[in-house]
């Protein structure tokens, strides 16, 4: 009896690892599907990556790979991370399958929209970056370089600073989400958002200014959708907050 009783708590663990495992499993099989899908474009994938870089660099002047194996690990990774977005629908299908059963009703309808924008948000910022920021950089760079001083970038330290730009503006872009969260689970309250206000501007700007080059008109890009998209949160959390607090009277709750 002693020994049925200390399996029966083991029991439930051991079922939720070994779904755990196989949500796992076929994320991964999603995610190399895409890959092995995409490989035979790989040179493709990477000089769409390339272009913004490319189409700002002096006449006659190419990028250039300093490690010996980099011309084809770089195109290798730019495959990599494309596919990892193209089946990131997948990837989200199993961990909701795996975390919904523990859900209330309540709280799939409201877990189900919050994870549909946040990724959709996170492609924004990413096409953002790409299409709005990246050439105004790389202008800004080509046309600042000292006369005799060859701008040959190297691709693979080009590949790691659009990788990191594309996660500093995707995970920008999620600051409505954050708010949105933050209000409804009552951390704050609309009215205390917008007293705050002042600080996030000056926050912003000091954000953009430490993950984006030294020039003024790529940190005001990063600044000013990061500040929209704050007064955005703040917008849509007022119908994430209660009444109650909306109108300034919180009640302590009662004790039964």
């Amino acid at each position: 009896m002693s020994e049925t009783q200390n399996e029966q708590p083991v029991q439930p663990l051991v079922e939720h690892l070994i779904e755990l495992r196989r949500r796992l499993m076929w994320t991964v099989v999603g995610i190399l599907v895409c890959f092995f899908g995409l490989m035979p474009f790989a040179q493709q994938l990477y000089t769409f990556i390339a272009d913004p870089l490319m189409a700002n660099l002096p006449k006659d002047t190419s990028m250039i790979a300093t490690d010996v194996i980099a011309p084809f690990f770089v195109p290798v990774k730019v495959t990599l991370m494309a596919a990892f977005l193209i089946s990131l629908p997948h990837t989200l299908y199993q961990i909701w399958a795996f975390v919904a059963p523990a859900l209330y009703q309540n709280e799939k309808r409201l877990i189900t929209p919050l994870v549909l924008s946040s990724v959709s948000l996170f492609f924004i910022g990413m096409a953002f970056a790409y299409f709005l920021v990246f050439p105004v950089i790389f202008k800004f760079l080509a046309g600042v370089t000292p006369v005799g001083v060859n701008m040959a970038t190297d691709i693979d330290k080009y590949l790691s600073f659009i990788l990191g730009m594309f996660v500093a503006f995707g995970t920008t872009f999620e600051v409505p989400i954050v708010v949105i969260l933050l209000t409804k689970i009552g951390v704050v309250t609309t009215e205390q958002l917008k007293h705050a206000r002042p600080y996030v501007i000056v926050g912003a700007f000091v954000i953009a200014a430490v993950i984006t080059p030294p020039d003024v008109i790529s940190q005001t890009l990063l600044a000013i959708p990061l500040i929209l998209l704050y007064e955005a949160g703040i917008w849509f959390g007022r119908f994430f907050t209660p009444r109650s607090e909306q109108d300034g009277d919180i009640q302590p709750p009662v004790k039964t």
